[in-house]
C-alpha cells in the first residue's frame, strides 16, 4: 500500500507563487517517478511535471520555465514550486508516484487557485 499526502495548496493572485508538497509512505521504498497532474474545471488530467529517481525532468510547455519539480529520494517526497502563476493554472493538482513496471498512484488532490 502508498499513501499520498499532499500540502500548499491554496489561493494566490496572478504572479504570485505556492508550493505544493506530497509525501509517499507505505511499503515502496523507491519510486521511478514522483510528479504532479492538474485537472482543471471541464478539462482532462494533464501531466504538469515529473522527475525520475535521476532527477531527469519533464515538465508541460505551459509551465516550462515558472514551475520546478524536486524530489527527496531519503524522504520519499516531491516538491512543485510554482512562480508566475497565472489564473490557467487553477486546478486540483495531483500528486503523481509511479514505481515497478506498471505500478501509479494518485493522491487525492489539493485546490489551486489563482485570481486575476
Amino acid at each position: 500500500q502508498v499513501q499520498l499526502v499532499e500540502s500548499g495548496g491554496g489561493l494566490a493572485q496572478a504572479g504570485g507563487s505556492l508550493r505544493l508538497s506530497c509525501a509517499a509512505s507505505g511499503s515502496i521504498s523507491s519510486f521511478n517517478k514522483m510528479g504532479w497532474y492538474r485537472q482543471a474545471p471541464g478539462k482532462q488530467r494533464e501531466l504538469v511535471a515529473v522527475i525520475n529517481n535521476n532527477g531527469v525532468t519533464n515538465y508541460a510547455a505551459a509551465v516550462e520555465g515558472r514551475f520546478t519539480v524536486s524530489r527527496d529520494n531519503a524522504k520519499n517526497t516531491v516538491l512543485l514550486q510554482m512562480n508566475s502563476l497565472q489564473p490557467e493554472d487553477t486546478a486540483v493538482y495531483y500528486c503523481y508516484v509511479a514505481w515497478g513496471w506498471l505500478y501509479e498512484k494518485w493522491g487525492k488532490g489539493t485546490q489551486v487557485t489563482v485570481s486575476s
